[in-house]
């Protein structure tokens, strides 16, 4: 099943997706939901939203600059993760990438998201790790 990529409009939905998964890391790290943070880059950021079978299913939040495309924010419903939704996104992100004729894809996860083995799969490699938190790269 290949998902579409269509511009995010919702931005309630892109936030609470992100908030319920990512409450469980927050807590542990002491972190607090930035809504100002949020609404700010929500008009920054290429928002997509993820979409099976006319159903959104996740978030792809990206930026980028001569440098490098960023993925700041993939957040797949929970019934949805492990389906290979997570691997055509970055896949779509990379395409992206090579379109805009960047070299380096990066991002910021935490070290205990499960999601690191994913990224690690896709070719990303750990650059430093600091504040509970990996920052990866890889070659477009």
């Amino acid at each position: 099943m290949k998902p579409i990529f269509r511009q995010a409009n919702d931005k309630y939905f892109v936030e609470q997706l992100t908030r319920r998964n990512m409450e469980t890391y927050y807590k542990k790290l002491g972190i607090s939901w930035d809504k100002k943070a949020f609404d700010k880059n929500w008009c920054e950021f290429e928002s997509y939203e993820i979409v099976i079978n006319d159903c959104p299913v996740g978030v792809l939040r990206l930026s980028h600059d001569d440098a490098a495309y960023y993925i700041r924010d993939l957040q797949i419903e929970p019934s949805w993760q492990r389906q290979g939704v997570g691997v055509q996104a970055i896949d779509h992100t990379f395409e992206l990438a090579q379109q805009a004729r960047v070299q380096l894809l990066r991002l910021r996860v935490f070290c205990e998201n499960p999601a690191v083995n994913l990224y690690k799969r896709r070719g990303f490699r750990i650059c430093k790790t600091e504040g509970g938190a990996h920052y990866m790269e890889r070659e477009v």
